[in-house]
């Protein structure tokens, strides 16, 4: 008797449990369930947004999501804020340091599209998105925690749907 349950197959008999699935299958449900991310953080959105979800209150680890602080070590770049001509280097440069396969969500109006800011300044980013690909848009000025943590959700559903066909 199969089971599908997210996205694996499990058959169960009355005397083992056995997994039958796909390594692909069953190397992006590990991936889901084990994002490690980087904050990329120059404007408000960080302490609005995003500072709060390693509170407590919201708890991104219960989810499987921990904090990383270097590049080299994390499949998930959060931008968050107001992104400048002269901090594009250093996110492609960050992007480029994670190893495969990555992700980008964009958090907030600024890094969605410049934000207010673009429309005055000569030295904003119009998105990150012109800078490195991007996976997910969280809009918000700045976004709820709520909103960012459907996000994630949002990406866990696109890593797992990778590589199916049908």
């Amino acid at each position: 008797m199969g089971v599908v349950k997210e996205g694996l197959i499990r058959e169960q008999s009355p005397d083992t449990n056995i997994l039958l699935t796909k390594v692909g299958d069953l190397l992006n449900w590990s991936r889901k369930n084990s994002l490690w991310w980087l904050a990329f953080g120059p404007a408000c959105c960080t302490i609005e947004g995003l500072m709060c979800l390693n509170t407590p209150r919201f708890d991104l680890e219960r989810f499987g999501i921990m904090p990383r602080y270097t590049p080299r070590q994390s499949d998930l770049m959060l931008v968050t804020g107001t992104v400048t001509h002269n901090l594009a280097p250093m996110v492609k440069q960050l992007y480029e340091q994670m190893p495969e396969p990555k992700f980008v969500i964009a958090v907030g109006a600024c890094a969605i599209g410049g934000g207010p800011f673009y429309y005055d300044c000569y030295n904003v980013v119009r998105g990150v998105d012109q800078i490195v690909p991007v996976d997910i848009y969280v809009p918000g000025c700045p976004p709820r925690p709520e909103a960012l943590i459907h996000g994630i959700e949002m990406l866990k559903q696109k890593i797992m749907a990778r590589g199916k066909t049908d």
